[in-house]
């Protein structure tokens, strides 16, 4: 896989790179032209899910785009309607069809919906199989607790390769990502702008005015800089270019601890995973 940005290797040795590209509400009239520009200006890192209905939508910007196979990183998600034992391999086997791919790079459980208790560990077993049988290359989750994790390795013996949680500086997930390092479960941030809310945050207009970047670009670096892998999302073309010209510059000590203090016990905006229990 040849890219102009950092990899990362993941427990089950796989790479993947580190700065990647969100497409949760990218519809249909979007993604053609953004993720034709995705790929131009050197995004190779594509995340999707079944539950984000655009599928077919990326996997038709991958063909367009002209790149080899072994040059794209590829995620989608399991729906949590399609984690009964046994249906989680066809599920998968659509998601290809739709993606137009022989293999997922990386296929995450969704979400732990903890009021149907073990589901989420089944699943697991499911996905466990298709790795062994080459459908994905590396398997993971997506919103899981520390507790939901040690269930997984403790009744299967087998620990996912990522977690993808909401992570960005005023939800920065410390204990999860201690959690996570015990395990060697890799962490990959999704909303990591905070769904825009700190681009005005005067500690962040100030360190993007001292490199010349934007607070957005100082963002999405500062996730790098932490060894995270980081999804940005944009359905702006204008925007896309922006967000992958984070790689030449360098946040001081003095700057990584003053984002560090922006961290708030209240700062997740998103869906709680202990609330998110139905199935969809």
């Amino acid at each position: 896989m040849t890219s102009a940005q950092p990899l990362l290797t993941l427990s089950d040795g796989y790479a993947i790179p580190q700065l990647g590209f969100g497409v949760w509400q990218l519809d249909e009239a979007d993604a053609a032209p953004v993720l034709a520009k995705a790929f131009e200006v050197g995004f190779r890192h594509i995340d999707t899910a079944q539950a984000y209905d655009n599928e077919r939508q990326v996997g038709a910007a991958v063909k367009r785009s002209g790149l080899d196979r072994g040059e794209i990183f590829v995620t989608s998600k399991l729906r949590t309607s399609e984690y009964p034992t046994g249906k989680a391999r066809r599920s998968l086997e659509q998601s290809l069809e739709r993606l137009q791919l022989d293999y997922l790079d990386l296929f995450l459980l969704h979400w732990p919906v903890p009021d149907h208790d073990g589901l989420f560990v089944e699943a697991w077993g499911d996905l466990i199989a298709a790795q062994e049988d080459g459908l994905v290359r590396s398997i993971g989750v997506s919103n899981f607790l520390p507790d939901h994790v040690a269930r997984l390795v403790t009744e299967t013996g087998v620990a996912p390769a990522i977690n993808q949680v909401e992570l960005h500086p005023r939800f920065q997930q410390r204990d999860l990502r201690a959690a996570m390092e015990e395990y060697k479960v890799t962490v990959e941030s999704y909303s990591p702008l905070g769904r825009g809310a700190m681009l005005g945050e005067d500690v962040l207009v100030d360190i993007a005015r001292a490199h010349g970047k934007s607070p957005a670009q100082v963002i999405i670096h500062w996730h790098l800089q932490e060894g995270l892998i980081v999804l940005p999302k944009t359905s702006s073309v204008e925007r896309v270019s922006e967000n992958f010209d984070v790689f030449d510059f360098e946040l001081s000590a003095e700057e990584m601890e003053a984002i560090k203090a922006l961290d708030r016990a209240d700062g997740k905006i998103l869906f709680d995973p202990l609330k998110m229990n139905s199935l969809f």
